[in-house]
């Protein structure tokens, strides 16, 4: 990947007070108080339909608040107007849909819509921007291909370049990694990782992987129910009373053999009544912390 045209210099502030969001019916999150670390990731996880893509969905103007608000930078981003916030914010919703016969490059080219305007037309820079994105996502041997010809994998690749291409200082993904193999989340991943820790853009993604959640970020956000129920560094939040909390599971936890990061090895009703076999003694039997 080429190194990103700008760094960003300026910090934000994003967060959430009292935050109510609901559909036709009931609420699925009723008085939430967030705030996303500024210039690092943030994974949300929890169990399904626990509310994390509807957060997501408030937080990045999709979805206007039945009370309480979200706050960028002290202002309330559901009263700014939308090109004004998307020079700011990126999103990544979980089911994007694309014009019919609009080709990759095309629909890359549309994440620079916020940075047009009156007075100021495509330029080289933008074409830069674009091509990086293309490049990142290993989406440039698509460019000229129309969207509906591609599998889930490679549309959930142009959909994270007209996210990048948009340049913002804050993205926001609803699970990035869906429709990809193992390879490529680990590649979406890793791109998001390096767009972190080169350009300090702020990452905040709902993720189901557990285990990817931790190596890969710097904050978690647990939820249940529609609310916060544990927040932090993924050290500090995820222990084996946690994961039965929020997700019914009774889990062990032990330190990832390649970052060191929390593992999470879910234990079935079948297992739990099966002794610990021999290689769990001595030292990976000290590793692992027991379910309580």
């Amino acid at each position: 990947m080429t190194e990103p045209l700008r760094r960003r210099t300026t910090p934000h502030e994003l967060r959430a007070e009292a935050l109510r969001l609901a559909y036709d019916g009931a609420p699925v999150i009723d008085g939430l108080d967030l705030e996303l670390p500024d210039g690092r990731i943030t994974a949300i996880v929890g169990a399904n339909g626990c509310g994390k893509s509807t957060l997501l969905r408030g937080l990045s103007r999709l979805l206007k608040p039945r009370s309480g608000v979200v706050l960028l930078d002290g202002a309330a981003v559901h009263s700014r107007p939308a090109r004004e916030v998307a020079t700011v914010i990126g999103i990544l919703p979980q089911q994007a849909t694309a014009p019919e016969g609009i080709t990759v490059a095309d629909l890359v080219g549309r994440g620079r819509y916020p940075h047009q305007g009156w007075f100021r037309r495509w330029t080289s820079t933008d074409d830069d921007v674009v091509r990086q994105a293309l490049e990142a996502t290993a989406t440039a041997d698509l460019a000229q291909r129309r969207v509906e010809e591609l599998s889930g994998g490679q549309r959930q690749r142009v959909w994270i370049a007209m996210a990048l291409a948009q340049d913002p200082d804050v993205l926001l993904l609803d699970e990035p990694t869906t429709f990809l193999d193992l390879a490529h989340q680990l590649d979406v991943l890793d791109l998001l990782h390096e767009q972190n820790r080169t350009r300090h853009t702020t990452v905040a993604m709902v993720l189901h992987d557990l285990n990817m959640a931790a190596r890969y970020a710097d904050h978690l956000v647990v939820m249940a129910a529609g609310h916060v129920l544990a927040t932090g560094s993924p050290e500090r939040v995820l222990t084996a009373g946690l994961v039965r909390e929020a997700f019914g599971l009774t889990a062990r936890i032990v330190p990832d053999p390649v970052t060191g990061s929390p593992m999470v090895i879910p234990v079935g009703r079948s297992q739990a009544r099966q002794p610990t076999p021999r290689d769990a003694d001595g030292p990976a039997r000290a590793a692992v912390q027991q379910a309580t």
